[in-house]
């Protein structure tokens, strides 16, 4: 009887991890074929031709972004199969390169990072993301001081850098939302007990 339990139980771990493995996999594909989408998108967005400079200003000085003049503007999206995108999340110390979805859904978790809550343009967004290997499964290793790259569908910039990380209760929803802090990434921990938590400050803004 045991050795049957037993084997059972194993049967059962073994699916698990098989059927975490395939979702991690597919979860992989489909962040890949938005991203190829939003890469060319986002270059065409930046290479527009833009109007003569005036005499003696530089492109800094004669032409201010949008969000600069206006901070609480929704931040623009980016239509990629039906699914809206507001840029993409880049960490080189995870070799990752992810596009982010506008709005969390469990469902659209199961395809890419989502905004949380916040906006780039705000300095308060919060990012969303499985603890699949391929999207947020090694949060944890990140240190203070790792670099954080966030580029909007217009192609702005936006340069962090970790400053610290933190276990959150899955139930710690203002906490997760609130403090001084540019940019907040977060994922469950395996079983989901717990939030891996990495917050970020702004280290340079780009356009």
């Amino acid at each position: 009887m045991y050795t049957i339990i037993g084997l059972l139980l194993l049967a059962a771990a073994l699916f698990l991890t098989a059927y975490n493995l395939w979702s991690d996999e597919m979860a992989s594909i489909s962040a890949n074929m938005a991203l190829e989408q939003l890469n060319t998108d986002v270059q065409e967005n930046t290479s527009m031709v833009l109007p003569a400079l005036p005499s003696g200003k530089s492109l800094e000085e004669a032409y201010i972004p949008d969000y600069i003049l206006n901070p609480e503007m929704d931040m623009p999206e980016e239509d990629v199969d039906g699914q809206k995108y507001i840029g993409v999340l880049r960490i080189p110390d995870l070799s990752l390169e992810l596009p982010v979805i506008s709005n969390w859904s469990y469902p659209n978790l199961k395809n890419a990072p989502c905004r949380y809550a916040g906006s780039a343009y705000m300095n308060n967004m919060v990012i969303a993301a499985h603890n699949y290997y391929s999207h947020f499964g090694h949060l944890k290793d990140l240190s203070p001081g790792d670099e954080v790259t966030f580029t909007d569908v217009d192609g702005n910039v936006f340069q962090y850098e970790v400053s610290a990380l933190e276990i959150l209760s899955p139930f710690a929803v203002e906490e997760m939302t609130s403090g001084d802090w540019d940019l907040t990434l977060f994922t469950c921990t395996v079983g989901g007990q717990s939030r891996v938590t990495v917050r970020c400050v702004q280290a340079v803004a780009l356009t």
